[in-house]
């Protein structure tokens, strides 16, 4: 059974910092990237970072580059997304997902999303 749960997400000032985790099933944390997207109404899903299986071959959108972190703790099953130098326009539905293609920005697996509101 495929299983993805966030958890971190919230309110923040601009300028600020958030922790996002998501913890997965063995299956989906198997694949071969894990990653995160992030959407807002009206828009389509956009992908934001995905890491490897080894954690040795990371991508992220150019809009979080320099300001997000991706990393994974294979022992936990569990991802993170360290999020810093929130801006407003990062204000959005994050999703944790599985088996994320990095050049073609999509994924098999879905997390139910959690929200990140950065208030300017």
């Amino acid at each position: 059974q495929v299983q993805l749960e966030e958890s971190g997400g919230g309110l923040v000032q601009a300028g600020g910092s958030l922790r996002l985790s998501c913890t997965s099933s063995v299956r989906t944390f198997s694949t071969v990237y894990i990653g995160w997207f992030r959407q807002v109404p009206g828009k389509e899903r956009e992908f934001v970072a995905s890491i490897s299986r080894g954690g040795g071959s990371i991508y992220y959108a150019d809009s979080v580059k320099g300001r997000f972190t991706i990393s994974r703790d294979n022992a936990e099953n569990t991802i993170y997304l360290q999020m810093n130098s929130l801006k407003a326009e990062d204000t959005a539905v994050y999703y944790c997902a599985g088996d994320v293609n990095p050049k073609l920005s999509t994924a098999r697996y879905w997390g139910q999303g959690t929200q990140v509101t950065v208030s300017s």
